[in-house]
């Protein structure tokens, strides 16, 4: 099997997934562990991810953990697949998952000079495809969706009252969170109210105390008809928090503006800095696009900023309780440097929670 680029880039390798062709948007991760929570991660909905760590599947799959009921990704490509893995939670190989799932995957391949390729050229569509396929073909007609619709794939037809503690009620606005954002608000206490974006949920406004806005995949701009529903909740000035996705929309719902990145930050490693206090934090990422910190309104201010390449990583509202990142504090995988941010979070809710009636 082989993975095929439009600049004419042949990586071949060994198949040990599914024995099926799959066409996507080609992006790597740098992560040395995480693959099982990567793979689940809705926000890698339609792409082929590359894993850089040059050792994938020793720790085999276990059987919870994951940030989603599936496999998210259209294909995988490894350095090296460990076909024998070994922990104590594992209950299958990863080559057995992926098969049993239909999603193909490659190792064998130079992934560092495949990662130069899409730093160079930027993130590009591909295809993994069989041996004697016609790579041209296979980059217009092999299986793949458009990333213009992904949210709906991955977002719920449904709302879910999930259990709970004392604490206040966050309506979670469902564009492909992963189950780590959930559980982050269960353990401290808090009850959630999971909504797909396109389900009629603004009902719920009354008898919720703050909004969750989660991560996803695609552009924000295909998300117009979702950010003019989303206007609804600043205008309650009801406690609002996104993340990734999440960020984005509430960027532009505020009138700010967004851009794709030439290849996008998803790894374990990404250090930001929280503007005003300089303290500096490693953090998980996961996104292919960025707040333009330039276009933001007067009265929204950047809050963090990328340490690499400088770009917005986080704003807050001067006056109303409107807050977002675009890294993930929840992690899962990764470092918990950033995890406050939901205590934080929880904190400006109580402090507004308004009195039932």
């Amino acid at each position: 099997m082989k993975l095929c680029l439009p600049d004419g880039t042949t990586a071949i390798g060994r198949s040990f997934g599914a024995q099926v062709e799959a066409r996507g948007e080609v992006v790597f991760h740098t992560g040395m562990v995480g693959y099982v929570e990567a793979l689940t991660d809705p926000s890698y909905r339609g792409q082929i991810l590359v894993l850089t760590y040059p050792l994938i599947g020793n720790y085999g799959v276990p059987a919870d953990g994951m940030e989603s009921d599936r496999i998210q990704v259209q294909g995988l490509v490894v350095s090296r697949y460990a076909k024998t893995y070994s922990h104590h939670a594992a209950v299958r190989s990863l080559g057995d998952w992926l098969s049993a799932s239909g999603v193909p995957a490659i190792e064998g391949v130079d992934t560092r000079r495949l990662v130069q390729t899409l730093r160079s050229h930027g993130t590009m569509q591909g295809a993994l495809l069989a041996d004697d396929r016609d790579p041209q073909a296979g980059l217009v007609d092999a299986p793949g969706i458009a990333m213009r619709d992904a949210v709906g794939l991955v977002s719920p037809q449904s709302i879910v009252e999930l259990p709970g503690g004392d604490g206040p009620t966050i309506l979670l606005i469902d564009t492909g969170a992963k189950e780590s954002i959930v559980r982050s608000l269960q353990v401290r206490g808090a009850k959630v109210i999971r909504a797909g974006a396109s389900t009629s949920w603004e009902p719920y406004l009354s008898r919720v105390d703050g909004v969750l806005l989660g991560n996803g995949p695609g552009d924000p701009r295909d998300q117009g008809p979702l950010i003019e529903r989303l206007r609804k909740i600043l205008d309650l000035r009801l406690p609002t928090f996104g993340i990734c996705l999440g960020h984005q929309l509430l960027a532009r719902c505020l009138g700010a503006d967004t851009f794709k990145l030439p290849f996008g930050h998803r790894s374990h490693n990404q250090p930001v800095l929280e503007v005003g206090t300089q303290r500096a934090f490693i953090t998980s990422q996961n996104h292919g696009y960025a707040v333009d910190e330039k276009t933001l309104p007067g009265d929204v201010l950047p809050w963090f900023v990328n340490l690499n390449d400088g770009t917005n990583e986080g704003i807050r509202h001067r006056s109303q309780p409107f807050f977002s990142v675009q890294f993930h504090p929840e992690a899962a995988s990764g470092p918990r440097d950033t995890a406050f941010l939901f205590d934080e979070f929880l904190r400006m809710v109580t402090s507004l929670r308004r009195p039932r009636p």
